[in-house]
Order: structure tokens, then sequence, then C-alpha cells
């Protein structure tokens, strides 16, 4: 007696036992469909894999040769004139701002280079409400400290301005309303605001200041972050990634290559 009925299906039968999962799949009609999605997602994930693979290349090798500028591998690093960067504005994003140990190493790797003059730039004011402690770490000295008493610098001393969003619209509202308590009574006539007038304004309510040689960018925006426009009339603007993988070798790059270049002003 066999142990199990044994089935025979007749050709003609198969295609029906396929039918539940074409029904629930919808029809032959929406399969080309279903190919072409299918086709899409797998190219997505392709293109996806590749990015991914470009940008961990890309990561590595500039890993490396921070590494070996760092170590002095590269000869003309080494030539290095610091002298060129008069003044140098660092912008970082205000969450990132609050990392005031990676700002004071960043402070401490542009004092080894030999810059002197910092502008530190938050839109939040995050480094202003550390100063103290930034000044303190750092050895440096305020710029206003050094404008009123500059006998007491020291010659290798690096001097610190902390520069937050706040303080380019006030000075924009007190500049205008100097210039209108100035030229409200002008006889009907139109008074022209040009630069110079502006910049005059603009110094006489304390919010003027050097213009940056060149602007290093901290945080994942690509942009200035609300840093005064005004002072940015010439100045170089470098993205040099987030704040916690913050390189000294890079740093040496963005400032050499910035010695390096040859600014064409006009006429």
């Amino acid at each position: 007696m066999p142990l199990h009925n044994s089935l025979t299906l007749d050709s003609a039968d198969v295609p029906y036992l396929f039918l539940p999962s074409l029904l629930a799949a919808g029809s032959w009609a929406s399969f080309p469909a279903a190919v072409t999605r299918f086709a899409a997602i797998l190219l997505w994930n392709i293109l996806h894999f590749l990015v991914t693979i470009w940008y961990w290349v890309n990561d590595v090798y500039y890993t490396l040769e921070s590494y070996l500028i760092t170590c002095g591998f590269f000869k003309k690093y080494r030539s290095l004139d610091p002298s060129k960067v008069k003044y140098l504005a660092i912008v970082i994003e205000s969450e990132e701002a609050h990392q005031i140990s990676e700002v004071i190493e960043l402070l401490h790797w542009v004092t080894a280079i030999g810059v002197k003059h910092v502008c530190l730039y938050d839109m939040e004011g995050v480094l202003k409400e550390s100063q103290e402690t930034i000044i303190d770490e750092c050895n440096a000295r305020p710029r206003k400290a050094v404008e009123t008493d500059e006998a007491a610098l020291k010659p290798s001393q690096l001097i610190l301005e902390f520069v937050s969003v706040s303080d380019g619209k006030e000075g924009v509202v007190k500049a205008a309303n100097l210039l209108f308590s100035k030229y409200k009574d002008g006889n009907g006539d139109k008074t022209k605001f040009t630069e110079p007038i502006i910049d005059e304004a603009l110094q006489l309510v304390g919010c003027s200041g050097p213009e940056p040689d060149l602007l290093l960018i901290y945080g994942p925006a690509r942009c200035h972050l609300g840093f005064p426009p005004w002072r940015l009339s010439y100045t170089e603007i470098v993205h040099m990634g987030n704040l916690k993988s913050k390189k000294y070798g890079s740093l040496i790059k963005a400032i050499y290559r910035f010695t390096t270049v040859r600014q064409n002003y006009g006429t």
C-alpha cells in the first residue's frame, strides 16, 4: 500500500498553478512597469554605491595628503609665508561652535603657522560667550584692547576679534540712523550714499573692522553664514568641512594656496 497518493498533472493544468500569483501581482499588463521600477531602484542603488565609494576615496586621499603635509613631506608647504595673511577670519557653524576645545586647538594651529590677527565668527554668538576662556587658553589679546594699549602687545601674541550676526544687523541699523540724522535736512537735494560714506558711518558707530584676506568656513554649510558682507569685498573664501574633522595639514594647504594666488582688484 503506498504511503501517499501520487499526483499526476496534465500539461494543460500547469498555467493554472501560477494563476493566484499572477492575480496577486496584478496582471501581465503590469509586468513591464514592475520591471521598470525594479531597474530604476537597482540603478539608484548602484549610483548611491558609486557616490559613497567616491566620497570614501576622497576622504582617504585628503586624510593622507594632510598627514604628509603635517610631516613635512612636501617641500613647497615648508616655505609657507604667513605674513601675506594679515587678517584671517574663521566662520564656525553655531552648533559646532559649542566645541570650545576644538576651537582652541584650531587657534593653536593658526598661531603655530604664524598668523597673528584672527576674527572668530558664529551666528548665535556662542564664541562671544566663551571669549574669556578662549583668550586665556590661547594667551591672546582682544582686538579692542590692542587698539587702546598697543604697547602691551607681545610680538608673537595672537589678536582675536569676536563677531556674531547681531553685529552686522545692529551695525547696519546704527549706520542708517546716523546717516538719516546727518542728511535729513538736505534742503531737497538727493544725497548719493557712496561706499566711502557708508564705511565712515560704520566706523563711527563702531561696527567696522579690517577686511579679512582669507575666510575659512567650518561646518556643513558652504556660505559665510551672515558674516558682515561689507568686510568681504576682496576676501578669499574656503570651505574646510566640519570642525571636528579638521586637519592641520588642510589648514596649511588652505593658507599656502592663498599666498600663491594672484588677486586682480581691477581699476
